[in-house]
């Protein structure tokens, strides 16, 4: 290897253990002092280890990881960061739960080729899954609306007074803005309802 190996460990909670990722580090030879160890959730990419890391990283050098999902929270971010690491700063990187993803300068070209395209088709896959499972929620809302079940926020009763304010503000007798101040309602709700009170009485949308 032309340059030195570094390990990054993150561990999403402070209640977690990083005690397989550091122990599989030291397996594949990692000095304790190049083993960076991160506790901080994935939800956003704003890792100050891990971009002091990277920063450190120069021309050669190793980047080991135990899993792909420690460099980041889905397979856009990890293909932007593979790429940026292997194609920009030409730091290899070793995925231990995967070791067809290995870029070290040591293996043949195919072994590098073949590293890109397990990781490219492990991107297709989730994607797919993504896709798929917004199919199915799509699905199970439009099977949902079709049983009468209602989605959004609760709608707000509206008082007694309402029809009567509504009628007033069709002919032009009162505001939205006086009807809602009555209602205790906003303008915009009270003049949406009403459009709607309005085309539910056969009297089209609106004021006449």
């Amino acid at each position: 290897m032309s340059g030195k190996a570094y390990g990054y460990v993150r561990v999403s909670t402070k209640g977690q253990k990083e005690d397989r990722q550091l122990i599989a580090m030291r397996e594949f030879g990692i000095p304790p002092e190049r083993i960076m160890v991160e506790k901080q959730s994935g939800k956003d990419f704003e890792r100050p280890v891990y971009l002091r890391l990277i920063q450190s990283l120069k021309r050669g050098d190793i980047l080991v990881v135990k899993s792909i999902d420690r460099l980041g929270r889905n397979y856009d971010e990890i293909l932007e960061q593979w790429g940026c690491l292997t194609k920009e700063k030409r730091i290899a990187i070793v995925v231990l739960d995967m070791p067809l993803l290995d870029t070290r300068e040591d293996r043949d070209l195919t072994g590098i080729l073949v590293a890109d395209i397990v990781l490219q088709l492990l991107s297709y896959v989730a994607q797919t899954e993504r896709d798929f499972l917004r199919q199915r929620q799509a699905e199970g809302i439009a099977a949902a609306k079709e049983r009468g079940v209602r989605f959004g926020r609760t709608r707000i009763p509206m008082p007694a007074a309402f029809e009567g304010l509504a009628e007033d503000w069709r002919h032009g007798r009162i505001t939205a803005v006086q009807a809602g101040r009555e209602l205790g309602i906003s303008r915009t709700t009270f003049k949406n309802r009403a459009e709607e009170w309005c085309l539910s009485n056969g009297f089209g949308k609106g004021r006449v």
